[in-house]
């Protein structure tokens, strides 16, 4: 995706082989740890919602001047590329990237000993160049060296791929390999963060380095403990309970080694006799939140031994927002990029420059899709848009639960187009599942009023012309699994109101009629997708044939959502709430004292990616 200016987007083309920057990274006091990170188009280092949050969030950091620096893996290749047949079928192929070809390296390694051997761990160093020319630099850990194992080599391949094994030789390369790799930069951050448990083995690193010169670490104690729990802050993304990892105790003494796995145990890193990362991360942390208001209610009651804050994720308004509208919004009010607060000011841009800018994108959107499937949509006809990572949770067919209703509905409406996109994990057989159930659907229902097109491979470049291009954004998530939700963010920005299950960011975002409309809860999902066929057919479809009256409405989705979710906001509240806050953390709060009842278990279990 392209933007008019730089807007804390960096680039292969930025970072290239160009020499490393000479600042002192020991004025860094913020490390942010994420196994996925969205940095760039051309990187195939995020799979989805977690990465791209991740790098939008470092990209509001390097807009703000904030001290921070992260780390990753560099995932040579990267999650995959998507193929679908014309039967919906997915097939996945590996997305191959260089980075000795595209980064300057990190300037030190390290010797890891895991699965009893020593590893050698170097990275390579992407910098995130903010508004005002300020770096975040990101350190992608890599076990690609000569002198590895084999096997070893391959650990920073795949993200995302492989076994639990795997999973878990990676997660200890992100974070002791991490830890160390940084202390080794000379940078000793005051604060840790993890963004999610995939990188709660840094704990184990921060204990290594507290304790004295050649000491055991079975002579680390209960303070030590809480001395690296007041370094470190948690960030769970997810109420799937399959998406918190767990690994078989011989896993974890395989690769860990005795001393490692035997302080996991006794500091009450396991669950169900499982190594479970979320456990590790909140006994491990002063500060630990879910990613919305709602989100955080749930996880509080996931884990009631620990006080669970919330801070509602946001979006990089530089990246996602549509050129045309950056071009307004520049000439209008220039001071959003360094302070998205501005968005308010919108109303003093007459709504029809506003829509006059979203068809630009609108055009854009049918022009992809043309060149993509052949298939001419209409620019006049309301378009709605849909596109997720494919989970079962996420019913990705319940806008097609009644087809002969919403071909009806096309009808009457004078014309109705849907474009879908969406990867299912490659050993997600349910989700592959339904990517073909909205393909046999769509078959069998389209019609000349009726076009539905299902696009491929959705990925950054298409998730920024999806979100800048339809009329509504459709979210049709099964309660309460939906954490927060970025891509409906992202739309918003862009002017565009959003029909949505009240879960996760909309239930803080929706005022009906005013930034969109909100899918009744039902007792089915035949019962939901009536109140989703009842709301588009009488309150959205009459509202769009009255341009003056939808202009007013992208007018508040992008001055009352856009201004509030945003990363700007969202940074600004970690800052003052969980990095350096001015109150107290509040105390672990007791399961007597957070009654409620638990999440009900999932119909489908199966997350292995992304949030």
């Amino acid at each position: 995706m392209t933007t008019s200016k730089s807007g804390a987007r960096g680039t292969l083309e930025q970072a290239g082989k160009a020499e490393v920057p000479a600042f002192d990274l020991s004025s860094r006091t913020i490390a942010y740890f994420s196994m996925e990170i969205a940095l760039a188009p051309q990187i195939p280092t995020y799979s989805g919602g977690l990465g791209v949050l991740a790098g939008d969030t470092l990209r509001s950091a390097a807009d703000t001047g904030a001290p921070m620096v992260a780390v990753s893996l560099c995932h040579r290749k990267g999650y995959f590329e998507q193929h679908l047949d014309a039967g919906g079928r997915q097939t996945e192929t590996d997305v191959c990237w260089s980075p000795e070809t595209a980064l300057p390296a990190a300037g030190e390694c390290l010797t890891l000993t895991m699965q009893g051997r020593q590893i050698k761990v170097c990275a390579w160093r992407f910098d995130v160049v903010g508004v005002g020319g300020h770096v975040i630099p990101v350190f992608l850990l890599d076990t690609d060296m000569e002198g590895n194992d084999p096997y070893d080599r391959r650990l920073t391949d795949k993200l995302y791929g492989g076994d639990t094994y795997y999973r878990l030789c990676q997660e200890m390369v992100l974070g002791l390999g991490g830890v160390h790799l940084l202390h080794k930069l000379g940078c000793l951050p005051a604060v840790y963060h993890m963004n999610e448990g995939h990188a709660a083995l840094l704990a184990l690193g921060l204990l290594e380095d507290r304790l004295p010169p050649g000491a055991s670490l079975a002579s680390a104690t209960e303070e030590d403990r809480l001395a690296v729990a007041e370094q470190c802050v948690f960030t769970t993304h997810t109420p799937v309970p399959a998406g918190h990892d767990q690994f078989g105790l011989d896993q974890m003494y395989a690769v860990l080694g005795d001393e490692r796995a035997r302080t996991i145990e006794r500091f009450g890193g396991l669950h169900n006799n499982l190594l479970n990362m979320t456990y590790v991360a909140l006994r491990f942390s002063r500060w630990v939140n879910g990613v919305a208001m709602q989100h955080g209610k749930v996880s509080q009651k996931m884990f009631p031994d620990y006080y669970v804050e919330s801070v509602t994720n946001g979006v990089h308004a530089a990246t996602w927002l549509a050129p045309p509208l950056q071009r307004l919004f520049d000439a209008e009010m220039p001071r959003w990029r360094h302070d998205n607060s501005y968005f308010r000011s919108i109303y003093g841009i007459k709504p029809s420059r506003i829509a006059n800018a979203h068809r630009v994108g609108k055009r854009r959107l049918v022009e992809t899709v043309a060149a993509r499937t052949g298939e001419a949509l209409n620019e006049s006809v309301l378009t709605l848009g849909f596109a997720r990572r494919v989970a079962t949770y996420k019913r990705a067919s319940l806008l097609l639960e009644d087809p002969k209703r919403l071909a009806r509905i096309a009808k009457k409406i004078g014309g109705l187009q849907i474009v879908f996109a969406g990867k299912a994990h490659p050993a997600d057989t349910a989700g592959k599942g339904l990517i073909q159930e909205v393909f046999e659907i769509a078959g069998k229902i389209a019609t000349g009023s009726l076009r539905i097109v299902y696009l491929e491979n959705y990925d950054w470049e298409l998730g920024g012309i999806l979100t800048q291009g339809v009329d509504v954004w459709i979210n049709t998530p099964r309660r309460p699994y939906e954490a927060s939700g970025t891509s409906g963010m992202k739309a918003a920005l862009n002017g565009v109101p959003s029909l949505s299950v009240l879960d996760g960011w909309w239930i803080e975002g929706c005022a009906e009629d005013v930034t969109g409309w909100a899918i009744d809860d039902g007792d089915s999902d035949a019962a939901e997708a009536t109140s989703l066929y009842d709301k588009l057919e009488n309150r959205i479809a009459p509202l769009y044939g009255r341009p003056n009256a939808w202009a007013r409405m992208q007018q508040h989705c992008i001055a009352i959502n856009g201004s509030f979710f945003n990363t700007d906001r969202m940074l600004g509240q970690y800052f003052s709430n969980a990095y350096f806050p001015l109150a107290p953390v509040t105390e672990a709060t007791p399961e007597a004292e957070k009654k409620g009842e638990a999440v009900p278990p999932m119909p489908s279990p199966l997350v292995t990616a992304g949030v």
